[in-house]
């Protein structure tokens, strides 16, 4: 930006005050003559006391300023400084003295900025003490030993003459032992504006109030229906917590008219832990500790809504992703840009659902407010309108002796917001210390006023501090704001309002370059590897999802953890970011594998054609769908998979479940052929590991036909066994029967020659039937009713042998 103007425009002083200052200077018209009439020397009489030397060894007591008040004082105010003042050196200071002095006017910003690199220089010039009766002395000064200091003095006592910024200097003058005179030993340059009447055109300023965090949770959930997240530290409880610092953060910004910039990450972060939440434990086998901020969490939430209620939300993209690395290194990605859309959509949703406030998601904001044509793009692709830059990589305009106002037309129907260097970078660096955060107060109320009476045009100033401010920056900040908005130059504004301003037509609104982007945050950014990353993780996630029956419980923690990987914060922290990413992509990989095919042995099949099952398993709380199981063989002509080279068949498994899978198989010919097994999804794309086992196939072999055919002759052999017994009982009867016959046929012929009349009446053994059940067997009698079995192959459905 250009400098600003070495001219300020003055604002008229109250008249009575004019009448004093003239009749001051004409009443010492006549001295003035007189003096002028003397020699260059003054007689040792002289009454006007000479100025104490520069101490030869430059600064040895150190002087710190702890606190001014009012910042910026009125007419009847009472200016009071305190602080310290240390002897650094190694002699004892005696007859020592802190006293006021009021230096020049400081009429250009550039003049400020000299006076503060040069706070603490002895030889830097000092203004005329003010009255002896207001400074504090000490009979000696030991070394090493730090004294207090108060002094306070009336507005009117200091002697201010025209509105702006005064050099006010804390100065210690006293003696040593090898320098026994009056000397300068330590001095302390500050600020001093000074505006007691009301200006008749207030600067309109905004100030950007930040609640943004680093990246806390991590991707993974818990497997209960809460879905229980998991943080990877337990840090942000420290921040919301009283004392914290985003604690205070909205404890302070609650009372100031700012405009509230939120990353929506924090608020999910924050209301994730207002229930349960888990925090991994020192060792990887360690169970998850369980966070107790719950109520800390409700706590903070609640004050944030009671904070902004009244107040202008701007929502960052979610996580508030690095916008120069996406533009420098993701575009060429594939998908980049997708993820900063998503992280847009969501970011008005999450902070209305959570804070009950609409927010304006059409800011973007990149890192430092450092822009080149390339950021420009992608902070607009996701639809932001309005892209918050900053003075410092901004060209000003043309020759311009003032800051202009901060909205600039750049093209497109774009809007750069130009927040202002010098008040933006104020508050940087520690602010734990009371002399640094009096000293960011005061030269920020300097460059303030200094802006405001640059010119009479009407302006929109924007203030865009550091992201992630420290709870003593914070602090600092909420000082200077207060004071800023009880002055009688400035007045509040929204950024909305701001961004809508009217644009001054001499500023400039050509882009930098990219050859102008700083190199210090261009070495800060993300590489391109950290994108291609974040792509394969998202490519996984794609294929994964589309199988679950309840794909929400992944889609959107891991979609939100894709938008975290991006998250500015990542900058000068390249290690963790890794960490990070890497840390989501193997979670997403172990989710993954929870569907999968069982491992199997190598198959056999006695015969032409069986089944064979495959086992998908899944061990997530969900269940899966929209797979196919396909099983395919490699070598078709000895094996077919149902009369094909494979076979497909649609998958459905219930959580925690495993779902066998049977494929018909036909075998043309004796051999081993190697069979996969592969899952699907819908879209034609392979799930998870193929599993590959080979199939034996064979006929009937020669060991099985002569186990058939033993088993044949057993029966043969015992069948002719039996036969031959029942024929050797069958002859033993018949011989038996034969002898009985004998010997009757002799009985009765013996009784015959006895009766002959008997014989006669008697019939023949040849016509009596023989009706016993033992009777001899006929060569008539039906075969035997068992006959071998046959020795014909079996039918299908053999058993599998796996």
């Amino acid at each position: 930006m250009a400098e600003a103007a070495d001219f300020q425009g003055t604002s008229p002083s109250p008249a009575r005050r004019w009448l004093r200052r003239t009749g001051a200077v004409l009443a010492g018209t006549p001295l003035l003559t007189g003096l002028l009439q003397l020699p260059a020397a003054s007689p040792a009489g002289a009454a006007t006391p000479a100025a104490p030397r520069a101490a030869s060894d430059d600064g040895s007591v150190a002087v710190s300023v702890d606190s001014l008040t009012p910042g910026a004082p009125a007419e009847g105010d009472t200016v009071t400084v305190s602080g310290t003042v240390t002897n650094k050196g190694k002699k004892t200071v005696t007859d020592a003295s802190v006293g006021l002095r009021v230096g020049s006017l400081l009429d250009t910003r550039s003049s400020i900025d000299t006076v503060a690199k040069n706070s603490d220089d002895i030889g830097s010039p000092v203004g005329a003490e003010i009255d002896d009766k207001y400074t504090e002395k000490f009979s000696k000064l030991t070394p090493g030993v730090s004294q207090p200091y108060t002094i306070s003095v009336p507005a009117d006592e200091l002697d201010l003459g025209q509105d702006g910024v005064y050099d006010l200097s804390v100065t210690l003058t006293g003696e040593t032992s090898d320098q026994p005179w009056e000397q300068t030993l330590g001095v302390r340059h500050t600020f001093l504006p000074w505006q007691p009447d009301e200006a008749d055109a207030k600067t309109k300023t905004t100030f950007m109030w930040p609640l943004i965090s680093t990246v806390h949770m991590t991707a993974e959930t818990g497997s209960d229906e809460e879905q229980t997240p998991v943080f990877h530290d337990d840090e942000l409880a420290e921040e919301i917590s009283p004392g914290g610092r985003l604690d205070r953060m909205v404890t302070l910004g609650k009372d100031l008219d700012v405009t509230w910039v939120i990353d929506p990450d924090l608020l999910a972060s924050v209301e994730a832990m207002t229930t349960r939440y888990e925090i991994p434990g020192e060792n990887a086998d360690d169970k998850n500790a369980v966070g107790g901020h719950q109520a800390v969490a409700k706590r903070w939430l609640t004050e944030v809504q009671k904070a902004v209620a009244d107040k202008e939300v701007v929502a960052l993209p979610f996580g508030d992703p690095d916008l120069a690395s996406l533009a420098h290194h993701g575009t060429s990605v594939t998908g980049s840009l997708r993820h900063l859309k998503e992280a847009t959509d969501v970011a008005a949703g999450t902070v209305e659902s959570i804070l009950h406030v609409t927010a304006s998601t059409d800011f973007a904001w990149p890192v430092e407010g450092a822009v080149d044509p390339s950021i420009i793009k992608v902070s607009t692709s996701a639809g932001a309108d309005k892209v918050i830059t900053r003075g410092d990589t901004f060209e000003g305009g043309r020759d311009l002796t003032y800051t202009p106002t901060a909205p600039r037309p750049i093209g497109g129907g774009t809007t750069a917001v130009v927040a202002d260097a010098r008040l933006s970078t104020v508050f940087e660096g520690d602010m734990a210390r009371a002399s640094a955060s009096t000293q960011a107060v005061q030269r920020f109320l300097a460059q303030s006023l200094t802006l405001a009476l640059q010119t009479d045009r009407p302006r929109s100033v924007v203030i865009a501090p550091q992201r992630t401010p420290s709870a003593a920056q914070a602090q600092t900040m909420a000082e200077a704001i207060g004071a800023l908005q009880d002055s009688t130059w400035s007045q509040p504004q929204d950024l909305t309002a701001a961004a809508k301003s009217k644009p001054d037509p001499d500023a400039g609104t050509e882009v930098p370059p990219a050859s102008a982007y700083p190199k210090s945050l261009r070495k800060q950014e993300l590489p391109r590897s950290a994108f291609e990353q974040i792509a394969r993780t998202q490519d996984k996630l794609d294929r994964f999802k589309v199988i679950l029956s309840n794909p929400s419980r992944v889609v959107t923690p891991f979609g939100r953890a894709l938008n975290r990987g991006m998250a500015a914060s990542w900058r000068g922290r390249p290690a963790e970011a890794a960490i990070y990413r890497s840390g989501v992509e193997t979670y997403l990989d172990t989710l993954s594998s929870q569907v999968r095919l069982i491992e199997k042995s190598d198959t056999k099949l006695s015969g032409r054609s069986a089944t064979i099952p495959v086992t998908v398993q899944n061990n997530l709380v969900q269940g899966v769908e929209h797979l196919v199981l396909r099983l395919t063989s490699t070598n078709p002509t000895r094996l077919e998979i149902d009369g094909n080279a494979y076979e497909e068949q649609p998958i459905a498994v219930s959580g925690g479940h495993s779902q066998s899978v049977k494929f018909t198989t036909n075998a043309n010919a004796n051999g081993r052929a190697t069979v996969v097994a592969q899952l699907y999804t819908q879209d034609g794309r392979p799930y998870g590991q193929p599993v590959t086992f080979d199939v034996k196939v064979t006929e009937i072999t020669a060991t099985v036909m002569l186990v058939i055919g033993g088993g044949v002759l057993l029966l043969v052999l015992a069948g002719f066994r039996m036969y031959t017994q029942r024929k050797r009982a069958a002859a033993r009867q018949a011989e038996e029967r034969e002898q009985e016959n004998a010997a009757d046929a002799a009985d009765a012929d013996a009784g015959d020659a006895k009766n002959p009349e008997a014989s006669e009446m008697r019939p023949t053994q040849e016509s009596a039937p023989d009706t016993r059940e033992d009777a001899p067997e006929q060569p008539s009698d039906p075969a035997p009713d068992t006959a071998p079995e046959s020795a014909d192959p079996s039918g299908t459905g053999e058993r599998v042998d796996r």
